[in-house]
């Protein structure tokens, strides 16, 4: 399949008009039209309705969407590693999820830097959902996640355990809801025991996907939330928050997730690997 067929459809889909489509591209509308043609012949299947006020993806074009992401990201990551620099050797592409990026992942890149600068490193923010995806297509090489449930012949290793507390703007005692209650989506475990804690369902004032944002929003906004101990300690030296007397404690444990065989191919892997998880033990996260 021409690749190009698969980035002028994502390009379309992208800016909604073949017009815009094409000079974004640099090509002229008669290309696109005559790729879009060529991928639907391929394919078999009509992909987007095209009239004079746009396109619109059909319903064969919504599920042939997420490929065509897939596809156009691994050509961009076979061209970077097959194509590299004088000075390079390999690219790693790492999954992370947001809250691992402060104090693991940037802790093992800049190590990755300084002891092996023929390395090159390509980092990718997602939720579990995205880097179990990832980790199945073979768009990344590793990944720094939490709820490690996946399947495959991959090599899982315990980084740290994290405690998840509660903490408030204001100095108080555990209450059964605040109403100024902020929902940090801390991974699966921690929604499982969540829902056990607090049996009776009630709705936040917001829910946010990142321990960094819910920070943010507790700074300007007041309320409380269950955040990483380890994220919240200078907040609590400083007084800008105060843990909450009496609420539960939650734990998750991260996690270092590699395709199989990696070290086979990469002498400085495990090495690096090991180093990290000293690094970690040493700053003072529970180890695993």
């Amino acid at each position: 399949m021409n690749i190009a067929f698969v980035q002028t459809f994502l390009e379309v889909v992208k800016t909604g008009n073949l017009n815009r489509a094409a000079e974004r591209l640099n090509v002229t509308e008669s290309t696109v039209t005559a790729r879009l043609n060529g991928l639907e012949d391929l394919l078999g299947q009509k992909l987007l309705i095209r009239s004079r006020a746009g396109a619109e993806l059909t319903s064969a074009g919504f599920q042939f969407l997420r490929y065509a992401e897939v596809m156009t990201r691994a050509w961009s990551q076979a061209r970077q590693t097959l194509s590299l620099s004088a000075g390079f050797e390999s690219v790693c592409n790492v999954g992370c999820q947001f809250d691992l990026w402060h104090g693991v992942a940037k802790t093992w890149a800049d190590r990755l830097r300084g002891d092996h600068p023929g390395v090159a490193l390509s980092f990718w923010p997602g939720s579990t959902d995205d880097i179990e995806n990832w980790l199945s297509t073979g768009l990344i090489d590793v990944a720094l996640m939490f709820d490690a449930a996946v399947s495959g012949e991959l090599d899982v290793v315990p980084l740290f355990q994290d405690r998840l507390i509660q903490v408030a703007t204001v100095r108080r005692g555990y209450m059964e809801w605040d109403p100024d209650y902020v929902y940090v989506d801390l991974g699966r475990e921690f929604r499982r025991l969540h829902a056990e804690t607090f049996a009776v369902a009630r709705t936040p004032v917001v829910t946010l996907g990142s321990s960094d944002w819910a920070r943010d929003y507790l700074a300007t906004w007041g309320g409380s939330a269950f955040l990483p101990e380890r994220m919240v300690a200078d907040d609590i030296a400083a007084g800008r928050l105060h843990r909450v007397e009496g609420a539960p404690v939650f734990r998750r444990t991260a996690y270092l997730v590699a395709r199989p065989n990696l070290a086979a191919g990469w002498a400085w892997f495990r090495p690096s690997v090991e180093a990290l998880r000293e690094t970690i033990a040493a700053a003072g996260p529970s180890p695993a």
